[in-house]
Formats: structure tokens, sequence, C-alpha cells
């Protein structure tokens, strides 16, 4: 096997997901993972699905086991970064639902303390968010932002709270490989 790679999962939230996926794709070595939702968000942000699929492998949520998830078994992973998250795959992971292609990558993962970097849509009690048309506030609820807290707490966990601190955490985990 070649050195390990990343694997970064997609999620439906449009949360600064251009800006998320133009960092991606100056990376080397990345597996993309992308739930139906995020195809839709894609779709509605109109993200250029060619520049994405000419570079890297893309994994979708066709199969009720996620066959891929065993991967992090073989070590051919060296982190997961889930950016953009939805405050929905954020609960699913804190309460240890893996029932989709992204909460089963987040679940494996841990079981094999590979490291996970995750940017949640929903940090703050009011923000600015991308849209479709352009940039609007949002509120997120008590019980969003309480998630995003406990994940905090988790092992082998970083959450970001911003594309900037994404690339930084990024980049510092790559830079600590051998």
């Amino acid at each position: 096997m070649d050195k390990p790679r990343l694997a970064w999962a997609v999620t439906g939230s449009g949360h600064f997901i251009k800006e998320c996926l133009d960092f991606m794709l100056t990376l080397e070595k990345v597996d993309l993972y992308i739930s139906p939702a995020g195809e839709e968000v894609l779709k509605m942000y109109r993200i250029d699905w060619q520049a994405i699929r000419a570079k890297f492998p893309v994994y979708r949520d066709k199969a009720a086991s996620s066959p891929p998830v065993g991967l992090f078994y073989k070590g051919y992973y060296h982190t997961l970064v889930m950016a953009p998250t939805t405050s929905n795959t954020v609960a699913k992971c804190v309460l240890g639902i893996a029932d989709t292609l992204v909460t089963n990558l987040y679940s494996q993962a841990g079981k094999c303390r590979v490291p996970s970097i995750v940017y949640p849509c929903d940090v703050a009690p009011e923000m600015e968010t991308t849209a479709p048309g352009g940039k609007v506030m949002v509120y997120p609820r008590e019980i969003d932002l309480e998630g995003t807290a406990k994940l905090k707490t988790f092992s082998y966990t970083t959450v970001v709270e911003s594309v900037g601190e994404l690339q930084k955490a990024v980049t510092a985990r790559i830079g600590s490989l051998p």
C-alpha cells in the first residue's frame, strides 16, 4: 500500500461548502465520501463535480452496510475530515448512531483510532453562513450547539469552527505524518 490517504466526507450542509471543497482540491491523496443530501447540496450550490471527480475517487452512499469503511481497518486512511457537517450528522455521531456512510466513517475511524477533523455547520448562537443565493444569518438551536460542544469532548476528534481553522488543522495533521 502507498502512503495512507485522507478520507473527506460531505453531508447536506452548504455552510461554506465551496470554500471547504476548494481547500480539499489543493490536497493530494484524498478520497471523497458523499451522502445523498451532500449530492443535492453540491447541485444547489453549483459545485463543479468534474473537477472533483477528475482529481479524487468519489464514494457515494449506495449500500446499506457502507463497505468502504472497512478501509480504516487496513490502515488505508490517516485522517477523516467531515466538512461541512450538518447538525443531523453531528447529532448521530454524538449518539453513536452509524446508519449512513458518513456516520459509519466517523464510527469506524474512532474505533481504529484514526483522527477526525469535523467542521459543523452550527458553531455559534448567531452566525453568517452561505446559502445558494448568497450569505445569510442563521440562529442555531441550543440542541445543535450542544451537539457540537459534546463532539468536542470525543477522543480522536478535532472540531473546527471556521474554514481557516479547518485549513490549519488539516495542514497540521498532514504535516505530522511520517
